[in-house]
């Protein structure tokens, strides 16, 4: 509003001094041409003529001086227009001069006529220009505030429309806990930035859920799990230590023992890697590995662990060089997973076999683990990543259902992904893609 007033002033100040210039301009030279135009000029006569003149400046003074600097007519009969030296000699150098004096607006222009040279002094006063840029100057003043006022107003109102749906949300967030992440806040028509804060905000508190309730249940299994073991070493040392045994006795309760504990250990070193790998999240791994050694390595190590696994490695047709199976990331995070994953396929297979392919996909290095095993039902392969989750089918197996969550946790923070294709008494395709470091 400031701007935009002060150029409308500023424009109709010039617009009212370019105009009353141009007045004084034709004024004076009008007279000039009354007056010098004709061989033997009057000077009273011309001076009775603008007297009589109804069209006529206010204040208005003329002063014609020849080319001595003589004063040869003026309507200033009182001297109040002031004939400055500088003004003339820039008059003279064919210069159009313009000053104020006073009240006054004064023109200095150098009149030629047949005979002489003229310099030809005006001065008047726009007492009417003035007396508008003043009455408009007060009204700019009164709309501005005016307009200020009902700014306010209509921001104020507008202000509180538009936060509204943010007041709402605060109280609906301030009623949201940890006892209550399935409250959502109103996502209103959705489409607006309020609407995408809160599709965003319920999103976050849908992540957040199910995050609170895998731990929720992770700690309950995690538990579970670790009191199990522990019962049975209580147990059995209790009974141990009942009576005096024989050393054989001693020998074979403490070999079952020896295998609890190993258990535990075994359990407790994959939690801590699924907090290991859960805290870090998605990683740009610098160190190169190559992924078939550590196939090869996997592979020995299952097959000293369980001597009935079998192993088969192929190795795709596309994969001409060496250098094409190098992948960034972590040796022993990827060694664990296809480690893990080889065991069970062996474990929940009657032939104790798993096929390994690996291929080239673009970008992307592929490792697929085909079995004959038991398989898992349909409905159940959306939950075989949850922690502790064991198929319906291999409750009667041994093993702690953590295997494949760890898997997917490292292959997502290796940037990669894993899939799951199963029939029940056919067998299990894991695939997993790894991006290559080419």
């Amino acid at each position: 509003m400031i701007i935009t007033s002060v150029a409308i002033y500023y424009s109709s100040a010039t617009y009212r001094r370019e105009n009353f210039y141009d007045r004084l301009t034709n004024k004076a030279w009008s007279l000039s041409k009354l007056l010098l135009d004709t061989y033997g000029y009057d000077a009273e006569r011309v001076r009775m003529a603008e007297r009589n003149n109804p069209v006529k400046l206010q204040n208005e003074k003329i002063i014609v001086l020849d080319f001595k600097n003589d004063i040869i007519y003026t309507s200033d009969e009182n001297g109040e227009i002031e004939i400055r030296n500088d003004v003339l000699e820039r008059v003279r150098s064919s210069e159009r001069v313009r000053y104020r004096q006073g009240f006054y607006e004064v023109l200095g222009a150098l009149y030629v006529s047949q005979y002489n040279r003229y310099v030809v002094v005006a001065a008047a006063t726009d007492t009417e220009g003035l007396s508008y840029l003043n009455k408009l100057r007060l009204i700019m003043i009164i709309v501005f505030l005016i307009s200020l006022i009902l700014f306010f107003i209509a921001g104020w109102l507008y202000s509180g429309r538009a936060l509204k749906p943010i007041s709402e949300m605060v109280k609906e967030v301030e009623d949201i806990s940890i006892t209550s992440l399935n409250l959502r806040v109103p996502e209103g028509n959705g489409k607006d930035e309020i609407g995408r804060l809160a599709r965003t905000f319920n999103r976050m508190l849908e992540r957040l859920e199910i995050s609170f309730s895998m731990q929720k249940d992770f700690i309950a299994n995690a538990s579970h799990e670790l009191r199990t073991p522990l019962t049975a070493v209580n147990g059995q040392l209790e009974v141990l230590m009942m009576k005096d045994r024989s050393a054989d006795e001693y020998k074979r309760e403490l070999a079952s023992v020896l295998d609890d504990i190993r258990s535990l250990i075994y359990l407790s070193n994959r939690l801590l890697l699924i907090a290991r790998t859960s805290a870090e999240g998605p990683v740009n791994f610098s160190k190169k590995i190559q992924l078939d050694e550590i196939l090869l390595q996997s592979r020995d190590e299952m097959i000293r662990f369980n001597n009935k696994y079998r192993i088969n490695i192929f190795v795709d047709e596309s994969l001409t060089d060496s250098d094409q199976m190098i992948i960034t990331g972590d040796e022993y995070l990827i060694k664990t997973a296809v480690s893990n994953i080889i065991d069970n396929a062996c474990k929940y297979s009657p032939d104790n076999t798993v096929s390994i392919t690996i291929q080239h996909r673009g970008n992307l290095i592929e490792v697929v683990f085909e079995d004959r095993g038991i398989g898992i039902p349909e409905e159940e392969l959306h939950k075989v990543f949850e922690p502790f989750y064991r198929s319906s089918n291999a409750l009667s197996i041994r093993g702690s259902g953590i295997g494949l969550q760890l898997v997917s946790q490292i292959i997502r923070n290796h940037n990669g992904e894993i899939e799951i294709t199963s029939k029940v008494g056919k067998g299990t395709i894991v695939t997993i893609k790894l991006p290559s470091a080419l």
